[in-house]
């Protein structure tokens, strides 16, 4: 057999490999959620774990203080976040009745004047009704959903079977995990070995700089915008903080989605124009502030994804394979990046460019 002929062949066999576990990555996604969270904890920690052995520590002792980190600080961010953000959930659903009477009573008119609009053109009042009913409804269909869940035994296991993986994996990953990564490079080819190395050093830096830099951007921005909203008085202040951070994992929509809902829920708070600005002013700083310190520092300019590219990516993720798509979606754009990217090299250094650009 020729050498040329073996090369097909090993290609093929990559092909396939690489089409069964697309095919097994979407066929069992719907137990796939432990593992994937699991596994996105343990690359996280893996650096810490690094840097505690290199401290002279065994490998064991250094996942122990990673886990428990890990453990410390998720223990932290829900006693301290979810009881209030919880409080201030009541409290929207509380005032949504009362913003569309004002609306009604206030804005409504107001627009209809200044835009020539017949009366009753904009029923708040059905849309009122409609809200009231529907929150109500969605209340009794979470409770009845909770009811089912608690009272089949069988869902009930599931659900807590899934939640002590998730430790577990993490656990047993953050063990194991540069013995695997050994494993996995010695069964590449030989002829191999060298560039497929080189690209997985590359992903791994990108996917590394995003989702480590990215969720400190997020955790930073949610902290600006909730102390920020704070200050100017707003009794949403943490919700909002915290839907603008989560949503600035997309370039600019964390700002376009927080302004817009605080300037809503200042407007019907206070009824000012001053509280308007400031506002404004809290998410303009924050703008500022991730665009000028936060991402340059965190996240550098490794990751070389276009806002476009960015909302596509999780919006195809989400349509392929629903919330796990959405997790994966970021780190698979990114390593597609840097295919391209070569590939783009090798065009440029080919045969085929160069003659057409002599020819040209």
């Amino acid at each position: 057999m020729s050498i040329e002929t073996t090369d097909d062949f090993q290609k093929v066999w990559i092909v396939l490999g690489l089409g069964l576990v697309c095919f097994l990555l979407y066929s069992l996604q719907p137990i796939l959620m432990p593992f994937l969270i699991g596994s996105l904890l343990a690359y996280l920690g893996d650096p810490l774990a690094d840097k505690l052995e290199a401290k002279k520590l065994s490998r064991t002792q250094s996942i122990c203080i990673v886990f428990f980190l890990l453990t410390l600080v998720l223990v932290i961010v829900v006693l301290l976040t979810f009881p209030m953000i919880g409080h201030q959930i009541n409290v929207l659903a509380s005032k949504i009745p009362l913003w569309i009477d004002l609306a009604q009573k206030e804005l409504i008119p107001f627009v209809q004047k200044n835009l020539g609009l017949p009366e009753n053109s904009l029923p708040l009042g059905n849309i009122k009704s409609a809200v009231t009913e529907n929150w109500e409804g969605a209340g009794e269909v979470l409770r009845g959903i909770l009811g089912q869940v608690a009272g089949s035994s069988m869902a009930l296991l599931a659900l807590v079977a899934n939640l002590l993986l998730i430790p577990v994996v993490t656990f047993y990953l953050l063990r194991d995990w540069d013995v695997l990564v050994g494993h996995i490079r010695d069964l590449l080819p030989r002829s191999m070995e060298d560039r497929v190395v080189s690209l997985v050093t590359e992903c791994d830096e990108i996917i590394g700089a995003f989702i480590r830099g990215q969720l400190l951007v997020m955790l930073a921005l949610t902290i600006i915008y909730s102390i920020g909203l704070w200050i100017v008085g707003l009794d949403l202040a943490l919700l909002l903080g915290v839907v603008a951070g989560l949503a600035s994992i997309v370039p600019y929509m964390g700002f376009i989605v927080g302004i817009t809902a605080a300037c809503i829920a200042a407007f019907f708070q206070f009824h000012e124009l001053v509280p308007l600005i400031a506002v404004a002013a809290v998410f303009g700083v924050g703008q500022l502030l991730e665009g000028m310190v936060l991402t340059p520092i965190l996240v550098g300019d490794r990751i070389g994804l276009h806002p476009v590219a960015v909302i596509f990516s999780i919006m195809a993720g989400g349509q392929l394979a629903g919330f796990t798509g959405i997790l994966l979606a970021l780190p698979v754009a990114a390593v597609i990046m840097v295919f391209l990217r070569h590939m783009h090299r090798n065009y440029k250094e080919s045969e085929l460019y160069k003659s057409v650009s002599d020819e040209g």
